[in-house]
Parts: structure tokens; C-alpha cells; sequence
């Protein structure tokens, strides 16, 4: 990048957005970086690149397999650094060409925008739900979760320089900057966001549910319950080793919390990684269910991923 993040602790930004400004932002620093879209530019915000390196974008409208295949052709013998971007479910649709591009050992950045039920009104047909499911299980593919501004412009730049498929999923609602402008990230690093020495539970999230899980541990140190609360940032490969210390650090408890299907998410990844651990148990919060339109709130009180549903199950687990 030609400079650090310049977002302010405290502002809310959607994560999509931020997005949008880091890839206009690594295309000032390498005129081998193109961006594709499909019909999403302005909801992927991929228009920001679009606006400011209008030669170097690609619209490929509502063909996900396509865009994902001029992707890769564009990244043959590392010609180009593409970043392909549409609604995180719509890549379901192109999964074979996903896989292709894995066996083909393809460099390709993908990008998929208002995952989960917490884009709102759009519907159920708009929420990405599955996606995390399908990047998982992409031979040596890197999955980005960022969770604000600051790790979403970091994961930009690291898919950048990542070989393989990378996957950086973003969110629709706009959540506040809890990361410094010059917090360092890693492929594999997991967060620490809030601990203290009497915390009791370990609770994982990433995105939407970090935010609620944040909100949750002011609720529970009201009634001196504390909380350690963990980023995963990226989801493949994933931190085992923070998330080891800490469960061991608040007497073997972990809750994880997603916007994403219970099958194939983060919290079966977490709890696969603790297999064989004496002493540690996961419970795991997630969408059960086909969801449907309503305000983000009500939508993540109904599939129990919000504040309440955590404060409920730390208390039941304490």
C-alpha cells in the first residue's frame, strides 16, 4: 500500500465499503492490479476503483462463472493481481470454477459482499449463508473475515500478495474502526480484542458478531461477568493457538457466533481444531434455518447471533 489505513477509532464504516477504498487505494501502487464485477460495482463498491482506474476494470454483469473465469485467465503467468467481486452467495453458483481455478493453482482474490442475515431487507435469496462453507473446503485457499476498516484494508493488501484463491468476505451494515491505523496483521493471526485476568468464557466471532460480542461484554461486566473475546480475522488457516491459550486461560469454555449456517462455518472449524483438547468445550451460536427479509436487528434476534443470545449463553455456561 502506498500508505497506512486513515480510518478514526470510533467511526462507523461498513466493511464493504472499506472494501472498495482499499482496492481503489492498491491500484495507485501497481498498474498490474484489476478489479472485476458482476452488476455489483455499487453494493460491492468496487465503483471506487472503477472511478479511479476506469481502464483496468472489468464489468462482466451478471455471470459469476464467467467473471471468475477471465479472472483467472487474466492472472495466467501472473500478467495481472485480480480482485473479482459480486454478493458473497452468488459465488455458490461458481463454485466449479472456483475449484478449477484451485486445481489450476490460479492467483485469483475474490471478494464477496452481504453475507449473512444481517444485510437486512434484501431477502433470503441476497444473504450469503453458504460461503464460508465452500472457501473452506478450497484446496489451499486463504479466507479473509475482517471485521472493520482497518482489517479489511489489511486483507486487501495481503490477498494481494497471497498466493492461491483468497476470499475476503464483507458485511452490508456499517460497524465502528476498533482497530489503530498501524495494528499489524497476519495470515493466520487471530485478535484479541477485550480480556481481562477474571475472564470466564471465551467468545469468537468475526464480522457483524464481533460487534454484538463486544457490545455483550459491556451488558455481562455490569453484572461482573468478564469475557474474552477473540477476532479470528482469517478463518483459513485458522489461529489454533490463540484460540488454545485463551479457552485454557477461561476454564475450557468457547462460544463462537457467525452470521452463516451452523454447517461448515467458523465454529465447526473451531471446534474441529479442538478435537483431542482435554477440557474444552464449544458452543457454537449460528443461522439456523432459511431466513427472510426484516431490519438487521430483528433478523439477528430471531437466529439468537445478537448481544442478548450471547449474554444468554455465557450465563448458562458460567
Amino acid at each position: 500500500m502506498p500508505s497506512a489505513p486513515n480510518f478514526k477509532m470510533g467511526d462507523k464504516i461498513a466493511t464493504r465499503k472499506a472494501y472498495g477504498l482499499a482496492l481503489a487505494k492498491v491500484g495507485q501502487c501497481c498498474d498490474r492490479v484489476i478489479a472485476l464485477d458482476g452488476d455489483t460495482k455499487n453494493s460491492t463498491f468496487s465503483e471506487l476503483f472503477k472511478k479511479e482506474h476506469p481502464d483496468r476494470f472489468i464489468e462482466c454483469y451478471i455471470a459469476e462463472q464467467n467473471m471468475v473465469s477471465i479472472a483467472v485467465g487474466c492472472t495466467t503467468r501472473d500478467r495481472t493481481v485480480a480482485f473479482a467481486s459480486a454478493f458473497a452467495t452468488f459465488f455458490t453458483r461458481a463454485f466449479d470454477h472456483i475449484r478449477m481455478a484451485a486445481i489450476s493453482e490460479s492467483n485469483i482474490n475474490l471478494c464477496g459482499s452481504h453475507c449473512g442475515v444481517s444485510i437486512g431487507e434484501d431477502g433470503a435469496s441476497q444473504m450469503g449463508l453458504e460461503d464460508l462453507t465452500m472457501f473452506r473446503v478450497v484446496p489451499n485457499a486463504t479466507v479473509f473475515y475482517p471485521s472493520d476498516a482497518v482489517s479489511t484494508e489489511k486483507a486487501v493488501e495481503l490477498a494481494a500478495n497471497t498466493k492461491g484463491i483468497c476470499f475476503i468476505r464483507t458485511s452490508r451494515p456499517e460497524n465502528a474502526v476498533i482497530y489503530n491505523n498501524n495494528e499489524e496483521f497476519k495470515i493466520g493471526h487471530a485478535k484479541v480484542v477485550h480480556q481481562s485476568k477474571d475472564d470466564q468464557v471465551t467468545v469468537i466471532g468475526a464480522g457483524v458478531t464481533l460487534h454484538e460480542a463486544l457490545a455483550a461484554a459491556d451488558q455481562l461486566k455490569k453484572e461482573k461477568i468478564n469475557i474474552r473475546i477473540i477476532d479470528l480475522f482469517t478463518i483459513k488457516p485458522l489461529d489454533k493457538q490463540t484460540i488454545l491459550e485463551s479457552a485454557k486461560a477461561t476454564k475450557g469454555r468457547i462460544i463462537t457466533v457467525e452470521d452463516h449456517y451452523y454447517e461448515g462455518g467458523f465454529g465447526e472449524a473451531v471446534a474441529a481444531a479442538m478435537v483431542g483438547e482435554p477440557g474444552i468445550t464449544v458452543k457454537s451460536l449460528a443461522v439456523s434455518g432459511v431466513p427472510r427479509s426484516g431490519k438487521p436487528a430483528e433478523l439477528l434476534k430471531m437466529f439468537c447471533i445478537d448481544k442478548d443470545a450471547i449474554v444468554k449463553a455465557v450465563k448458562n455456561i458460567v
